[in-house]
């Protein structure tokens, strides 16, 4: 009986130790790690291993052991916290490299401090070059102009200064460019100009153009600023995947773009550049472009899910600062002004019925409550015109400030409110002036209201509207605060996210945007092993130290791609 037991023991631990040569090893193993995974059934873990990109052992230390071999790259976390890569929600990939090479403005604390960047540009480029700037906000400024016209400064100094080059300065927002009297007279703008449609070209007393134009006016000068050369637009592309990795994103959601830019990064994926998971809108502006791709079919996660292309951008109204959004009621510092539609109510229906028909998911832009209200209505309308449809997940873009009636629709129409929470940080302190007290307590930025509804809320930076840092992101909807932390309690502190929804809504919730739950977002075998790892717990530290939290590597597809 007793050689029988040694027989069997013998047996098992010859059949263990059998196993243990046969098991897979991996390319990376993370030892040590506070690892959240965003996964129900496994929230927690220490270790994880990872073979030919994708996820294979979520876990615990002791048994990550049996993924090492001699080849096995293994990262000792040090304690250090590990979640899945950002997700960008909504953002403009091209947009954040042109910022890197032009002027940047998002840090600028009055026009004279714009003014002296400009002098200093002109010095340094030849006669007739064109200098363009983007980031300026003219409701963030520490000191105004003396001559603001309708809220905004005119192009005189500017002008002054530069007599012989081209100034475009675009506006924070993207709605809203300042142009001096060179970019003027090159566009054939003067004071007989008409307001295209969807447009403003603000002008002074004596109806002379002031250099702003607004929303579509906005077109007149960029459709003659000349084409970037094919050198610089790789230049401008490799500089904003580096600026995303840097901040731990992983994938970005790019709204709106246009064929030549898809080539670009077509070609990037080819040549094995593209270091970064893109989920990338068609410009719903273009007719011809859409029509291609209704012909073509939507390209989904060519290059081992690198590269998808299946939603197309519309554009409701504009933006709140430049007056653009479009509301039910007035604003509160322009009587009689209720902001812009950018474009048609039928042109939007006719391409979300055409978009979904062919296999497009609609992303439409909507900051007021107006815009909000009315592409509600039509996703509803499509959505009961075919009750067997598959849940299309309709997104608005920005979901910025809705009224009070309309909040619960998104949960019930299973409509996805793609919002921005650095735009409440940002934005907040002046909006008022805009909305008035009962219209932001009410409606505006109603993160935790809209999570009530069943509505997976995501979140993103609207890069280059705000820098494409996913932790002052996070850190606003946790607090509901400043960046300089006040006031104190935050702003309208109830509809706060708690830390588990804030970090969801940067990673699974984004990905269920982008139909991609099943691929990313969590830490789960089978996922594709894309994360980021940071210097503090940004899950328990005090929300003060979350802004100072630093990402140590961003890890994409299993590859070290960025280390502090």
């Amino acid at each position: 009986m007793r050689s029988t037991y040694y027989l069997l023991a013998l047996v098992a631990i010859c059949l263990q130790f059998s196993c243990a040569d046969k098991h897979p090893k991996a390319d990376l193993v993370l030892f040590n790690g506070n690892i959240y995974t965003l996964n129900e059934t496994e929230p927690k873990a220490e270790a994880l291993a990872v073979t030919d990109g994708k996820i294979v052992y979520v876990g615990n230390n002791v048994n990550a052991n049996q993924w090492v071999a001699d080849t096995t790259q293994i990262i000792d976390l040090e304690g250090k916290t590990l979640t899945p890569g950002f997700i960008e929600g909504h953002g403009h990939l091209m947009g954040i490299g042109k910022n890197l090479i032009n002027l940047d403005l998002l840090n600028t604390k009055s026009y004279d401090e714009i003014i002296e960047m400009v002098k200093t540009k002109v010095d340094e480029v030849e006669d007739g070059e064109w200098i363009l700037g983007r980031g300026w906000h003219q409701d963030k400024w520490f000191v105004l102009p003396e001559n603001m016209i309708d809220g905004f400064p005119a192009h005189n100094k500017l002008s002054e200064i530069s007599p012989n080059n081209p100034v475009v300065l675009s506006h924070a927002s993207g709605h809203a460019l300042l142009a001096n009297a060179k970019a003027l007279e090159l566009a054939g703008i003067n004071s007989d100009t008409p307001d295209p449609e969807g447009g403003t070209i603000f002008k002074d007393l004596g109806g002379n153009p002031t250099g702003i134009l607004n929303e579509s006016a906005e077109k007149l000068i960029d459709d003659i600023i000349p084409e970037d050369s094919d050198e610089k637009k790789i230049q401008t592309l490799n500089m904003a995947i580096e600026e995303c990795l840097k901040n731990g994103i992983t994938s970005f959601h790019d709204a709106g773009v246009k064929q030549k830019t898809i080539d670009l990064y077509e070609s990037f994926l080819n040549n094995g550049l593209l270091k970064i998971r893109l989920y990338v809108m068609l410009n719903g502006r273009d007719e011809e472009l859409l029509k291609n791709w209704y012909n073509s079919g939507p390209l989904i996660g060519a290059g081992d899910n690198f590269l998808t292309i299946r939603s197309i951008k519309l554009y409701a109204d504009g933006a709140l600062g430049s007056r653009g959004a479009l509301l039910l009621e007035d604003y509160e510092d322009a009587p009689g002004i209720q902001g812009l539609r950018l474009s048609p109510a039928d042109y939007i229906m006719r391409v979300t019925e055409q978009g979904t028909k062919n296999g497009f998911q609609i992303c439409t832009h909507c900051i007021g409550d107006r815009a909000n209200h009315e592409v509600l209505d039509m996703y509803e309308i499509v959505l009961k015109s075919d009750t067997s449809m598959a849940n299309p997940r309709f997104r608005i873009e920005h979901a910025q400030h809705i009224a009070p009636d309309d909040i619960a629709r998104f949960g019930q129409l299973g409509v996805i409110p793609s919002m921005q929470a650095i735009h409440m940080s940002s934005d907040r302190p002046w909006a008022i002036d805009r909305l008035g007290e009962k219209r932001i307590v009410e409606g505006a930025y109603m993160w935790q209201e809209l999570i009530s509804t069943g509505a997976y809320v995501m979140n993103g930076t609207d890069a280059p509207v705000e820098p494409v840092n996913p932790l002052a992101s996070y850190y606003a909807s946790v607090t509901r605060q400043t960046l300089e932390g006040k006031p104190e309690n935050g702003y309208e502190p109830d509809q706060r996210m708690t830390r588990e929804q804030a970090l969801r809504a940067y990673t699974i919730n984004n990905a269920y945007g982008a139909f991609e739950e099943g691929i990313k977002g969590s830490i789960e075998i089978g996922k594709v092993a894309d994360f980021v790892v940071l210097s503090k717990d940004i899950m328990k530290i005090p929300a003060k130290d979350i802004l100072a939290t630093e990402v140590e590597y961003t890890i994409v597809n299993g590859e070290i791609l960025y280390q502090k």
